[in-house]
């Protein structure tokens, strides 16, 4: 029994030893895992974003200068999880569930420059986080469910910050006097306080200085307690998610009218004829000169709005630029005249209305905006027979710049005409226009310097286009190509057509800038460039360039080529030869053959001059042109009869001799064989050829016709020029059929190491074959002709 519980007992211990040592195994290898899904790179910036990780990975050390662990399930940060980070200047912790963070766990980051802790779990707040982030200068605690921020003040130690962005949508409740004490100055201050209940007098007048205020507020209740505060150290105010439905401003409310007050921006706000009166009361109390700016925002009214407000208004605002951007009115159908803000418009020198469905400019509003200089109608509804209306007489007398991008405007020759009495004007956008084809001529306001014609589906150019411009830009229509004489025009934009050259630069003697790119130019020349004399900048990537030598040769010559083209080498690509597209035209390099192909032919024609001339040479010191002409000797008798009949032979013997033994020839051994009694009758080629047959027909048809061949040897027959090589190719065919039919006459003793080597048949016969030696003792001479007759006969 006792063995038995021994036994149990060491097995439990056992299994205990297994499953702790399978835990510790376990959270080592998850240790080790979340420390992997970090990605580094070698400056010490990490990304751990959305890796879900549940925990600030382990072993961080002072290398790590930027973590990033947004999007993760971190929940809880240890005093030690960043105790090494002692380099550390951005931290991102947002969008993780992090509600605790214990008091020292930021102790260690001195340098510590960027902090993201937003949308956690945070309810409470301490400022023993930030003491030690002296450094600190962007925080972030939006959207975390804390109702205030802390109980003492979180930023008096932050004296570097410069932006901050604090509060939540739904908790943050109270703004207190002491939340926002020891910061001085602020570039971007962002308070979420959609739900703020309360505003503690004075709370943000202790920041001196801030130049950009983003405040959400749904109900702006709080709003004249805080503009208050604000007036004398804000720049730009911001106003965001607002609700001006049932908004109050009170006049009383305000004493200090020293504003620094020099933007207002209304972001996704919904106001009334009402409201939009009261915040007009806001405008009386900015001194300076003030950009107002609405974006996404709803008016739920008519237009009818309190002129006596707008009169007062008038006198001591001064709006100067007037933003609207995707402005809905629901009840536009019953929209007033707007006659109740003309006054308003007086100063005003640039109006932006963006996608906002205006079709028209009413007349008189535009004669009453006396001081506008910058006129934007982007993406609205304007037609050319609108457009008169708006631009009509004594409208926009000092406007410069017009912009009517993206409208329906259709007729270029329309247009042009109706903003003839915008005797100013310099500055035109009509781009992104559906217009029809360009007419001959146009008559355009006398100044105007620069014509945006971009994306007007324009296939060609006349000259509607007029001759003051200074800057044009046509990219993206479909251009083939630019015949314009332009000369005034000091910046051309052609990008996204279908040029295929450079425009010819006797029509634009004044250009400086010039954007080209992704057109179908397939290559450009110094030359071409230079043709410009006054070109500063170019701008021709995007192309399909063919990388030849010439044009590669100019790209990579060039000392600094980037000076001028502003977008090189990036977007220099070659398109062809096909072996090297998609290259930069600055790392490409032809073979030698491709890039010297005129040298290459010459030098190979002269190799073959060279070969032709050494193997001329080579044949006539080795005879090679007697051998090709034997050989087809050989082969022209190779096709005749071996032999000729018996009735076809004509002549006793075949003479072959040397020119210079004519003499011997003809006047001995003809006399002495032809006037014998019987005669022989031999073949002469001096008198028995054929005239007009070629000669070696003729030499094959003597040999075959003659009973005999008579080889006539000497010095000369052996030394000679051998002017008649035609008489020698009869050897070849005589020789081939091994007959006795040659008769060998020595009119002198001849080396056999002096014959020629081409005549080896004749060596060999000289060496096996007997042959008769002229005697020069003339007692001997008529034995000799005896032999010689005997020789014939046989």
């Amino acid at each position: 029994m006792r063995l038995r519980l021994n036994h149990w007992t060491m097995s439990r211990a056992f299994w205990m030893l297994w499953v702790l040592g399978t835990i510790i195994s376990l959270s080592r290898k998850g240790a080790l895992d979340q420390a992997s899904s970090l990605s580094c790179d070698i400056t010490g910036v990490c990304d751990g974003r959305s890796r879900s990780l549940n925990s600030i990975p382990s072993g961080l050390t002072a290398a790590l200068k930027s973590l990033d662990l947004s999007n993760n399930d971190i929940t809880y940060v240890s005093s030690g999880d960043l105790h090494g980070c002692v380099n550390l200047k951005a931290l991102k912790l947002g969008s993780n569930g992090i509600s605790t963070i214990e008091e020292d766990s930021f102790f260690s980051l001195g340098s510590l420059e960027h902090l993201d802790l937003s949308y956690n779990q945070l309810s409470n707040l301490s400022s023993s986080w930030f003491r030690p982030l002296s450094s600190l200068k962007f925080l972030n605690l939006l959207g975390n469910p804390y109702k205030t921020l802390g109980e003492t003040s979180l930023f008096s130690h932050l004296t570097n910050l410069r932006i901050l962005k604090v509060g939540n949508s739904y908790t943050f409740a109270e703004i207190r006097e002491r939340d926002f004490s020891g910061l001085t100055f602020l570039e971007e201050l962002e308070i979420d306080a959609s739900k703020i209940q309360k505003y503690e007098p004075k709370s943000l007048k202790s920041i001196q200085n801030i130049s950009h205020l983003i405040l959400r507020m749904k109900w702006p209740v709080l709003l004249p307690e805080i503009f208050v505060d604000i007036l004398s150290s804000l720049e730009y105010l911001e106003l965001r998610d607002t609700h001006f439905n049932t908004f109050h401003f009170s006049e009383v409310s305000i004493n200090n009218t020293n504003s620094l007050i020099k933007k207002l921006t209304f972001t996704n706000v919904e106001i009334t004829d009402e409201s939009f009166n009261e915040v007009i009361k806001v405008l009386n109390y900015v001194s300076r000169s003030l950009e107002v700016e609405f974006n996404d925002c709803t008016l739920n009214g008519i237009g009818d709005f309190d002129i006596t407000i707008m009169d007062k208004a008038k006198q001591l605002a001064n709006i100067e630029t007037l933003t609207i951007r995707r402005l809905l009115i629901p009840y536009f159908y019953s929209f007033y005249d707007l006659r109740s803000v003309y006054s308003l418009m007086g100063r005003v020198k640039r109006i932006t209305v963006e996608n906002s469905k205006v079709f028209l400019v009413p007349c008189l509003l535009s004669q009453h905006l006396k001081s506008l200089e910058y006129l934007d109608l982007s993406g609205n509804l304007m037609v050319e027979e609108y457009l008169r209306n708006s631009a009509c007489e004594n409208a926009w007398p000092f406007l410069q710049t017009l912009i009517l991008r993206q409208n329906h405007l259709k007729s270029l020759e329309k247009t042009a005409e109706t903003l003839l009495t915008l005797k100013n004007l310099t500055n035109l956008d009509i781009s992104k226009n559906n217009f029809h084809p360009m007419p001959e001529t146009c008559q355009w306001p006398a100044k105007l310097k620069y014509l945006n014609l971009s994306s007007a589906r324009i296939d060609h150019l006349t000259h509607c286009i007029p001759q003051t411009l200074e800057t044009l830009d046509i990219s993206n229509n479909n251009l083939n190509s630019f015949s314009l004489i332009l000369p005034q025009l000091k910046e051309l934009y052609i990008s996204r057509n279908k040029l295929k050259t450079l425009p010819d630069a006797t029509f634009l003697p004044m250009l400086l800038v010039m954007n080209i790119n992704r057109n179908t130019i397939n290559t450009f020349s110094k030359e071409q460039l230079d043709s410009f004399k006054k070109l500063k900048t170019l701008e021709a990537g995007g192309n399909n360039f063919i990388c030849s030598c010439e044009f590669l040769a100019f790209t990579q010559e060039q000392q600094s080529p980037g000076q001028m083209l502003t977008d090189w080498p990036e977007n220099y690509l070659c398109d062809s030869p096909s072996y090297v597209r998609g290259q930069r035209v600055q790392d490409t390099h032809l073979s030698v053959s491709e890039c010297h192909r005129t040298a290459l032919v010459s030098a190979l024609c002269c190799v073959l001059f060279l070969l032709i001339l050494l193997t001329g040479v080579l044949c006539h010191h080795f005879h090679g042109l007697w051998y090709m002409k034997m050989m087809w000797a050989w082969l022209q008798a190779k096709r005749k009869p071996k032999k000729a009949p018996h009735r076809d032979i004509c002549y006793d013997a075949f003479v072959s001799y040397s020119e210079r033994d004519s003499y011997w020839v003809e006047n001995l051994m003809v006399q002495e064989l032809e006037h014998f009694d019987p005669p022989f009758k031999l073949c002469l080629h001096k008198r028995d050829f054929i005239p007009g047959k070629w000669i070696i027909d003729n030499i094959i048809d003597s040999i075959e016709k003659s009973h005999k061949t008579i080889f006539v040897l000497s010095e000369n027959f052996v030394k000679s020029e051998w002017c008649k090589y035609e008489l020698d190719f009869s050897h070849f065919r005589l020789f081939d059929e091994n007959n006795d039919a040659a008769i060998l006459i020595l009119l002198e003793r001849i080396e056999k190491k002096a014959i020629p080597q081409r005549f080896c048949k004749l060596r060999k016969i000289m060496n096996t074959k007997t042959y008769l030696e002229w005697p020069t003792d003339e007692a001997q001479q008529e034995g000799f002709w005896l032999n010689l007759r005997a020789a014939i006969k046989s």
